[in-house]
């Protein structure tokens, strides 16, 4: 019903005493400011203030009008100018929180680029809020956190950013090497090599196994890609890992075959707060992780 305008129009006459002067603060002709007032003042159903006073008198109406413009105003332009000033502001810090072991890697072009466009940005990327990063996020002590498992509110927004495949690695002269793809039978009681993370908290424990009723044999963890990748090549078990992962494998005998006849899709979410204060600098690192993420999807075609 109020509008912007209509608030800065008020301020204008406020601060110029007259239409004249309030239509040369407002950048417009006088017929059209009138024609303006004239539309608000049909909106409220009264008028804003005393026709041919000198100097210009507002009514009760127009009194409150102009104390509700007095104090948003101030706030929107300080906003305005947050967001304009955007990523050249200094001192600028965005701590990241990733629920994902095998992201950091390729989260180092990210990082190159995202400095060039924020030289001065302090960037602190940790997983020491793993299994707590959406609550560290909510509460402050992270501003944005990369996702596959969004829990719904109000405090927090999601903005998708890409999707990718987890596909289940085995060792060439495994039996499962021959499967056109991976049903959740064909890994009962099978060992599943995995990064240090609860199984209850795996995709495919999650979204695969889980649903199904199956149950694996024995989880045995491990930090590094390099090392997990090298152990199912000695068929010290299997693993499943998104693509990106997969591509550490060169030089091993090793095997990448689909979760299900469709494949085991998941999507990743950018987290950070509906009220964050540095909303710019958040939306220039999401842009360039789905970049990222869409360069990661055309090189994956390439595996098998």
């Amino acid at each position: 019903m109020i509008e912007l305008r209509h608030l800065r129009t008020l301020m204008a006459l406020k601060e110029s005493g007259s239409l004249a002067g309030a239509a040369k603060k407002r950048f417009v002709t006088q017929s059209a400011l009138s024609h303006q007032i004239k539309e608000l003042e049909t909106r409220i159903n009264s008028s804003i203030f005393v026709r041919k006073s000198k100097p210009l008198t507002f009514t009760h109406e127009g009194a409150r009008l102009l104390n509700l413009a007095e104090e948003i105003l101030p706030k929107v332009i300080a906003t305005e100018s947050d967001l304009k000033r955007g990523l050249e502001g200094e001192n600028q810090q965005l701590k990241l929180g990733i629920e994902c072991h095998s992201c950091f890697r390729w989260l180092m072009p990210v990082i190159e680029a995202f400095k060039q466009h924020a030289p001065d940005a302090q960037i602190d990327i940790s997983s020491r809020h793993l299994f707590d990063s959406l609550n560290a996020l909510e509460t402050g002590g992270l501003d944005i956190v990369l996702t596959s498992d969004p829990v719904p509110g109000h405090t927090l927004a999601y903005q998708h950013l890409f999707d990718f495949e987890v596909k289940l690695v085995v060792a060439n002269n495994n039996a499962l090497s021959a499967q056109a793809f991976i049903s959740p039978a064909h890994l009962a009681k099978q060992t599943l090599l995995t990064y240090p993370v609860p199984l209850t908290r795996l995709d495919i424990y999650k979204h695969f196994l889980e649903p199904a009723g199956v149950e694996i044999g024995e989880q045995k963890q491990c930090d590094l890609t390099s090392m997990l990748l090298q152990r199912v090549a000695c068929n010290d078990g299997v693993a499943a890992l998104p693509t990106w992962s997969i591509k550490e494998s060169q030089g091993l005998s090793l095997t990448a075959i689909p979760l299900g006849p469709e494949g085991l899709k998941r999507p990743l979410f950018g987290a950070y707060r509906r009220d964050a204060t540095n909303a710019n600098l958040i939306q220039k690192w999401l842009e360039l992780v789905a970049q990222e993420g869409l360069a990661l999807q055309r090189s994956s075609l390439n595996l098998a």
